[in-house]
């Protein structure tokens, strides 16, 4: 009985500190249209939701991720497209009271000289920072887990001789749950970000005859990398189909394969 107690405290003291902490109030994606020489400014806005006083550091990195789900976190400069060298932020630590916000500003200062047009990125990590106690019961510190923000600042140049080009990595179909979802990768091999929404058009393969037409939700995809795009296809009966996949970004630029598949049986 103590035994389950116990664990029954400590789910009660979890679940407070979950719901209590640090949350960034304005999106986690910064996005801006730039020239040479010129200076741009933004703001993190920041909220502590505990009654209780935190400490959260900032600091920049290299970032990128692929459709196997990997993301990475690496050194500023790492990453050929980075601008983290052109952001500044006002300061590296703040602390705030419990239930306060507050703005951290950042300024972007564009290069004279830039590779090439297209979009350069980076982030910055937004870290709470607990205070180190020493354990009352053994030597040591008490650590506790904690929950990062990366906000993506993504500026891009030159948009006019730039674009994004969309290729497909890999189509499969899993089941999960209840559901059906055909698991399409989608690559960004161009030089800027863009929004897609990947699309299936689904035909019988005897009779040619249209069965259904279905969409995934939009996502960001950075230059170099690449995401799994899910959609629910639990409508489709088991069979053997042709199919037409659709990549389209909020340019309409559209990006077409043509592909067999085959439903089968739970």
């Amino acid at each position: 009985m103590i035994k389950k107690f116990l664990l029954f405290l400590l789910f009660i003291i979890a679940s407070q500190f979950v719901k209590a902490g640090i949350v960034v109030i304005n999106g986690l994606t910064h996005s801006y249209q730039v020239d040479k020489g010129q200076v741009y400014k933004g703001t993190i806005e920041i909220e502590n939701t505990s009654t209780n006083p935190q400490n959260v550091k900032l600091f920049l990195q290299d970032f990128s991720y692929q459709s196997d789900g990997s993301i990475f976190y690496t050194e500023p400069l790492t990453n050929k497209r980075t601008n983290s060298n052109w952001i500044k932020l006002n300061t590296n630590l703040i602390t705030l009271k419990g239930k306060e916000k507050t703005e951290v500003r950042y300024e972007i200062t564009v290069p004279n000289s830039i590779a090439g047009p297209g979009s350069y990125w980076s982030v910055i990590i937004v870290e709470p920072v607990d205070d180190i106690t020493p354990s009352d019961n053994k030597p040591g510190v008490n650590i506790t887990s904690i929950v990062r923000y990366a906000i993506q600042v993504i500026t891009d140049y030159n948009t006019e001789k730039a674009k994004p080009e969309l290729k497909f990595e890999g189509v499969k179909i899993e089941k999960q749950e209840k559901q059906k979802i055909l698991k399409i990768a989608i690559a960004n091999t161009g030089n800027l970000y863009c929004r897609p929404t990947a699309n299936v058009e689904i035909y019988d393969r005897k009779n040619g005859q249209k069965v259904g037409s279905f969409s995934s939700q939009t996502m960001g995809l950075l230059p170099n990398t690449s995401k799994t795009f899910d959609i629910d296809i639990s409508k489709i009966l088991p069979n053997k189909y042709t199919a037409v996949l659709l990549a389209t970004d909020e340019d309409e630029n559209a990006f077409a394969l043509n592909v067999e598949l085959e439903v089968k049986n739970d």
